[in-house]
């Protein structure tokens, strides 16, 4: 009997491996269909008032984290339901807003923000697991939708910049509603801006790795494993890569679609800049 199971425990393990393997060639040698210009122009105004969106998950606190440590960013409103550490930690030192806010399909409250805010970075979304898909659309489609509707209402001057997290499968006429409404968002932001001095940008991430005060030994163990195959990135670099996107005016036009490779060379970018500068 033990025997057997040890044998189950080995071919189990062994098909693990294989499968984390798989992926990791999958990605390395499918992901990564964008290449940041060398010696780009960058526009150093570009991200001075930012606007997060979803601070308190584990995705948008990694956005919160690298908007707040930019020294590009004077200022960093936060629109939330409720507080995080973070959030407070901002708000103490000076350089965050924090606005509480119930109703994501009307922003009207937040014109007069909104008429300096020059990047979003939209961290805000839910799973789609026990979810049903009235309440997975309203939050995933009508909740942007709304707020860039009421952003165009109060500014249309570039540069302005719109960055959301839809995930690895989105995709308009995919099989599954999560998929097909994620990417009906980003459709219809992306037409909105169409005109205007908005760009839209919708990165279709793998694993993001939340920050170190919210991950845990199992997080980094699957960061190990993903990261060869260009799967995992930090939600500070992901930040970072969507700051650095914003800087660069005239690099990606609107309704630019990233995957996760694409975000970390991004993501490079901006630290190199940084390292510049210093």
């Amino acid at each position: 009997m033990i025997s057997i199971l040890k044998k189950i425990l080995v071919f189990g393990l062994l098909g693990f491996i294989l499968l984390i393997a798989g992926f990791d060639i999958w990605g390395y040698l499918t992901l990564g269909k964008i290449t940041p210009q060398a010696d780009a122009y960058i526009d150093d105004n570009a991200n001075r008032v930012v606007m997060v969106m979803g601070a308190t998950g584990s995705v948008g606190d990694g956005l919160l984290k690298a908007a707040i440590e930019a020294p590009e960013v004077d200022k960093v409103h936060v629109v939330t339901r409720r507080t995080s550490p973070r959030i407070e930690e901002g708000v103490a030192e000076g350089k965050v807003t924090m606005h509480m806010h119930e109703d994501f399909t009307d922003y009207a409250a937040l014109g007069d923000v909104l008429q300096e805010v020059d990047t979003v970075l939209w961290g805000l979304g839910a799973t789609s697991i026990g979810m049903d898909d009235d309440t997975y659309t309203l939050i995933h489609v009508d909740f942007p939708v709304a707020f860039v509707k009421e952003w165009l209402s109060q500014r249309s001057a570039g540069p302005m910049s719109f960055h959301s997290v839809t995930g690895m499968g989105t995709d308009p006429e995919g099989d599954q509603h999560w998929a097909r409404e994620k990417g009906r968002a980003e459709i219809e932001v992306a037409e909105m801006a169409d005109g205007n001095g908005l760009r839209t940008f919708g990165y279709r991430s793998a694993f993001v790795r939340p920050t170190s005060e919210k991950s845990n030994a199992g997080i980094y163990l699957a960061e190990y494993l993903l990261r060869p195959g260009h799967l995992v990135i930090t939600g500070k670099q992901l930040g970072e890569s969507m700051l650095e996107i914003s800087a660069r005016t005239k690099e990606l036009p609107n309704y630019t679609l990233l995957d996760n490779a694409d975000s970390i060379a991004y993501a490079k970018a901006y630290e190199a800049r940084m390292r510049s500068s210093d």
